[in-house]
């Protein structure tokens, strides 16, 4: 497989940083039924892209709502309307959904399908070899055939920076980790969140805890829960839509005891208003990962005949590809500080942050 590495310019962020909202949207079920569409607010393009959800739905405040914002921001620039020739979603209720939704896509002629999430690699594999002529894009994961484009994040350098905030920020030197399912994208953001806190202090506890899926919000609750009770004063947690209820456990908590401290590190978007407990917000910060950005990247690509079928794609913090959302004074000034020398240092190479446990 050829490997290359687009850089993504600060034009498109700033594009992509202007996103239609879509909580909205009707929401899409099993089987895969679209919502309703706006108009396009420039001279219509004749290339169409869409997209289909893992498990945790479009509105998941997370990984596939970033996909859609980006589907979106597309169609609003290229000027299309949502639906067939346009731009739309599938939304996937379990995984039995992913080949069904992909097929549906592709034989209603959409010029790219973009697959989101590690857990749709064997079907967008299996589609791939069924409609060789189709475009298809897989997020977080590699297929290795000539009309699938992969796209990879170095999520354990985002992860690091969150783990270098969680150590200079905790109080009681505890700290944890909640994870949707063990699998490789969540594995290097908990090797990187792990290595960011060691850099600044190896002694501060970390409490790692994998939930088994990314769309249950009452089993992050439960899990954020047990970590607060028994000291953690801040949860990154890498969950998705499981992830919500870490928020919701630390949002009762501020409500109950306006004098306790505790803190969630967002992922994915930024999850700053997901925090807000009244006149108090517990998001630290959130790790970004600019999956809207890779979304409209890749489809700018394909609309001008360059789709990088067969090519993996990996995004960063040298090209903003992952990066720490504004904190909003949660975090002081001098911490920043130390946090952008650690990010200088990994952009130079100086630190290599590992993808793995095992490294």
């Amino acid at each position: 497989m050829i490997k290359r590495k687009f850089g993504v310019g600060l034009s498109l962020m700033l594009a992509a940083g202007v996103l239609a909202a879509c909580g909205s949207d009707e929401d899409t079920s099993n089987g895969g039924e679209s919502a309703e569409g706006g108009e396009g607010t420039e001279e219509a393009s004749d290339f169409s892209v869409a997209m289909v959800t893992d498990v945790g739905g479009v509105d998941d405040k997370s990984f596939n709502q970033s996909a859609w914002e980006g589907v979106q921001q597309f169609g609003e620039d290229n000027g299309l309307e949502k639906g067939d020739g346009g731009f739309d979603y599938l939304q996937s209720a379990s995984d039995a959904d992913y080949n069904t939704n992909l097929n549906n896509l592709i034989r209603r002629d959409f010029d790219v399908v973009f697959g989101i999430g590690f857990l749709m690699e064997g079907a967008v594999k299996e589609i791939a070899e069924q409609q060789p002529d189709a475009q298809i894009a897989i997020i977080d994961a590699v297929v290795e055939a000539p009309n699938v484009a992969s796209v990879l994040f170095k999520e354990q350098e985002g992860a690091f920076l969150a783990g270098v905030a969680a150590a200079l920020m905790t109080e009681t030197d505890k700290i944890g980790f909640v994870g949707g399912m063990e699998i490789p994208v969540i594995e290097r953001f908990e090797a990187g969140f792990l290595e960011g806190v060691k850099a600044v202090d190896d002694s501060i506890e970390v409490d790692v805890q994998y939930t088994g899926a990314f769309d249950k919000a009452e089993l992050g609750k439960t899990t954020a829960n047990r970590m607060y009770s028994a000291g953690a004063d801040i949860i990154f947690h890498a969950a998705g839509g499981t992830g919500n209820g870490v928020f919701t456990e630390a949002k009762e908590r501020i409500d109950s005891n306006p004098d306790e401290k505790v803190w969630v590190i967002g992922v994915d978007a930024d999850q700053y208003e997901e925090g807000q407990a009244g006149d108090v917000n517990v998001t630290l910060t959130s790790v970004l990962k600019r999956v809207d950005t890779a979304v409209i990247n890749i489809s700018e690509q394909a609309m001008n005949g360059e789709f990088p079928g067969g090519e993996t794609v990996t995004y960063g913090l040298s090209d903003d590809g992952v990066a720490l959302a504004d904190s909003r004074g949660a975090i002081p000034e001098d911490v920043m500080s130390q946090i952008e020398e650690f990010k200088e240092k990994v952009i130079s190479g100086e630190i290599e942050v590992p993808e793995t446990l095992s490294e």
